[in-house]
């Protein structure tokens, strides 16, 4: 009993040391720096860092966490003593009458008042006892929980940093395109007007300059829809500013992964959640059973009483009393509650097990999938870099074939098309490249989050 006694001291003095603490830290997150400004020419890392402090989701999640500190605090209070004060005043219209050896007489007071202070201590209690196990788990949980959306942060804000880059270059292409289009409907024009030919192909540099303009459009409202997904993802207004930089960007030297890394399951967030569901299942299991266990308290008892016919000097007089003592509450029969539950949350340990093969099951796709796409995408990057490479040769012999007369405009203009396209492919076939490569970093677990 006195080892019982001196561990809950323990724990009083160790909790009463945490909640200092939690008030400190408090304080000072609360007096701290606020999130700095995104500056102009962000990079990648300078949008990894700005999601990290300012994502709503983000802040949520370390919201959860501080109620989850309140909720520790508050389930581990019940160690404190319980004091608690109770008063009553009364006024008997009829004063009680007893019957004494035959003659009624009244008994009592017309005006009775009392005031009770009491105190409760709990010495053994299985709530308590869960409540002090659980603790480390819960916090565990809500880490995770930050964890994971930390990991979900950088993988989708590198996705739309690379989309937008993307789109910048596929914009660049389309200018380029628009340019040498106008130079060749420049050169059509001319040469119908000086005879040399009809005005077909003008009218088709004509209509080749427009379509180009229109891609242009479009592809400049796509580039600012996904300025303003990104915003989102930042945590920033739609309506902000942001500027991007993209130098000493080049996405071909990002695309390179090490492919013999073995897949361990206890890298994924979502693996270690669960398991720390197992092990809150467990402990409520335990707890279950500890309900068996009688329940154990200290309490001591004041109580100030005054009686008096006259309610003026009704406080006059105390006629106090007060004990101490303990109180064991042993529960004996239940019907079969306390079975039954135990045998319920058994149950639920099995099924976690479950989910956890499942999981295991689901990691192995998801990784074998995203494998698959990566080396896919890389395949096509390749095939889309000589694609590229090779139309450029047609595209500037043709040219001069066709400044010479040899070639017709419409295989200058087929030529022309082949580069853009082939162009547009290669920037598409990269950025697929570097986004399953970001997917079989969250599959493995290896996505870094201390940028």
């Amino acid at each position: 009993m006195v080892l019982k006694i001196n561990n809950m001291r323990f724990k009083k003095a160790a909790l009463f040391l945490f909640l200092v603490f939690s008030i400190a830290g408090y304080t000072h997150a609360q007096t701290g720096p606020s999130s700095g400004q995104l500056d102009n020419n962000a990079t990648l890392d300078d949008l990894i860092a700005y999601a990290l402090s300012n994502k709503i989701e983000l802040k949520q999640a370390n919201i959860d966490r501080e109620i989850g500190e309140r909720d520790i605090a508050s389930a581990l209070s019940g160690w404190f003593p319980q004091i608690s004060a109770t008063g009553t005043f009364a006024h008997a219209i009829q004063i009680p009458t007893n019957i004494i050896n035959g003659a009624p007489i009244q008994m009592g007071q017309r005006n009775t008042s009392s005031l009770s202070i009491r105190g409760d201590q709990a010495i053994l209690s299985p709530e308590l006892f869960q409540a002090s196990r659980a603790s480390k788990f819960v916090r565990e949980q809500n880490n995770l929980n930050i964890e994971s959306t930390k990991i979900n942060t950088v993988v989708d804000v590198s996705k739309a940093y690379y989309d937008i880059l993307t789109s910048e270059e596929s914009i660049k292409i389309i200018n380029e395109n628009i340019a040498r289009l106008q130079r060749q409907y420049t050169e059509a024009s001319a040469r119908y007007e000086t005879g040399l030919v009809d005005k077909t192909d003008y009218k088709r540099a004509q209509i080749s300059l427009n379509n180009a303009r229109a891609e242009l459009k479009t592809a400049q409202e796509m580039r600012d829809y996904k300025y303003d997904y990104l915003k989102m993802l930042l945590g920033m207004n739609v309506r902000e500013n942001i500027s991007l930089s993209f130098e000493n960007q080049a996405m071909e030297s990002n695309i390179l992964l090490d492919t013999s890394e073995i897949l361990s399951f206890a890298n994924r967030v979502e693996y270690r959640q669960t398991e720390t569901l197992r092990n809150i299942q467990r402990l409520n299991t335990q707890y279950q059973k500890w309900k068996f266990l009688p329940q154990l308290g200290a309490y001591a008892v004041y109580n100030a009483n005054y009686f008096n016919n006259t309610f003026a000097d009704l406080y006059s007089n105390n006629f106090p009393s007060s004990s101490v003592g303990l109180s064991l509450s042993i529960p004996i029969f239940t019907g079969t509650k306390r079975i039954q539950e135990i045998r319920k949350s058994e149950l639920e340990e099995e099924r976690i097990e479950w989910d956890l093969k499942n999981l295991e099951n689901q990691i192995s796709t998801e990784y074998s999938s995203a494998m698959a796409s990566y080396r896919s995408n890389m395949n096509e990057w390749r095939n889309a870099r000589d694609n590229m490479e090779l139309s450029e040769e047609v595209y500037n012999t043709i040219k001069l074939q066709y400044d010479a007369g040899v070639k017709t405009y419409l295989e200058l203009m087929t030529a022309e098309t082949d580069l853009k396209t082939s162009q547009l492919n290669y920037l598409n076939a990269l950025y697929a490249v570097l986004s399953s490569k970001l997917d079989i970093q969250r599959a493995l677990g290896t996505v870094d989050i201390t940028k």
